[in-house]
């Protein structure tokens, strides 16, 4: 399943979005990556994969909370939207831990949850990261990319 975002809005020419779309890149290239493990009889490495992703989210959904988010849901018109979003990361944090990547129920479980995530990332890449472009003052942008650098201190 491919994730497509517009590209006529010019969001992705902004250094935060482009990076949270990297990052949304990174985690379903892993899942991808871990689903075809299972497919290979390897839970093993299907694990590793999980556990990558979970890292990656962990990180990313930081950045996205503490910055994006946190401004953009300052503004009623969004906040419903934000917490909804805000609600599938938490379920999908405390999914990926559990999983048992060798019990077929699980690993049901688990090629459900990608295919949700997949969802999710276009109501943030095809609606939250397009609004951002007009509802964000310049302050609001520098606030949002100092929470994302604090998430990622390299």
């Amino acid at each position: 399943m491919t994730v497509t975002m517009c590209h006529y809005c010019g969001c992705r020419d902004i250094p935060l979005i482009k990076e949270f779309i990297a990052e949304h890149e990174r985690v379903t290239d892993a899942a991808g990556d871990a689903l075809r493990a299972v497919e290979a009889g390897d839970p093993a490495r299907a694990r590793e994969l999980v556990d990558r992703m979970a890292a990656e989210l962990a990180t990313h959904w930081r950045g996205e909370e503490d910055g994006l988010f946190r401004v953009m849901s300052e503004d009623p018109e969004y906040a419903g939207y934000i917490a909804a979003l805000e609600a599938e990361h938490r379920e999908l944090a405390a999914l990926l831990p559990e999983l048992d990547l060798s019990d077929a129920n699980d690993v049901r479980t688990f090629t459900e949850a990608v295919h949700e995530l997949h969802r999710h990332i276009a109501k943030e890449e095809d609606g939250l990261f397009p609004a951002s472009l007009t509802a964000l003052s310049g302050d609001e942008w520098d606030a949002s990319m100092a929470a994302w650098r604090a998430a990622h201190p390299r």
